[in-house]
């Protein structure tokens, strides 16, 4: 069987080897490039076409941002499933990474546990916000007015995004709404088709950028 292809991209050679120590444990994972930059991040992953690629933000020559619009953005004929890790400053650049593409977002410091799961879940065509990033940082990017745009979304289906958007899973969605699982990946596949979203991810961006996570 197959395992698992992760690539490393960061400018930093200890994240790096750290990163590759936490991948390479996992027997169904491997390392199959790492990169200190994003011109190579995204010929590297051209050449070795990864499973998943664990993506810097602020790196020489080409930022992590520039390297996801070429391999994951709109428009990318065989995207790349790729997860951003990066540090707490950075949350500037969030709204950016999430709306072109990215598979996830986590924090240098979450711990290998969240960051194989970051990984797992990409492969799966699921998307993981560590909940720290969705309340400390999404909540953090000045969303517009509210527009009373719900995009055609019927009253449950907001309900189920503002709990995606605060970061909570499937299961613990379906807890709090007392249906079941099933109904809540129904609704999440109604709601991605409404707002032409790939992800979770981008669910959850389309909902902070509204102002409709804190709404009663």
């Amino acid at each position: 069987m197959t395992g698992i292809k992760v690539l490393i991209a960061d400018d930093q050679a200890m994240v790096r080897t750290g990163f590759g120590m936490i991948v390479g444990a996992q027997p169904d994972m491997e390392v199959v490039g790492e990169a200190a930059d994003g011109v190579a991040a995204v010929a590297l992953a051209r050449q070795t076409k990864p499973d998943v690629a664990l993506m810097d933000i602020r790196m020489p020559r080409m930022d992590g941002l520039e390297a996801l619009r070429q391999l994951a953005g709109e428009g990318v004929a065989d995207p790349v499933r790729v997860v951003v890790v990066t540090t707490f400053d950075l949350d500037e650049y969030v709204y950016s990474a999430l709306r072109n593409g990215a598979c996830g977002f986590l924090l240098k410091d979450s711990g290998p546990a969240l960051l194989i799961e970051a990984i797992r879940a990409a492969v799966s065509g699921d998307a993981l916000i560590s909940p720290s990033i969705t309340v400390r940082l999404l909540e953090r990017l000045n969303p517009p007015a509210p527009s009373g745009d719900t995009s055609g979304l019927s009253p449950r289906e907001v309900e189920v995004v503002r709990l995606v958007a605060r970061g909570l899973t499937n299961a613990e969605i379906a807890q709090q709404l007392y249906i079941s699982i099933g109904t809540v990946k129904t609704h999440l596949g109604s709601v991605q088709t409404k707002l032409a979203a790939r992800n979770r991810v981008e669910i959850a961006a389309w909902a902070w950028e509204r102002n409709l996570v804190g709404a009663p």
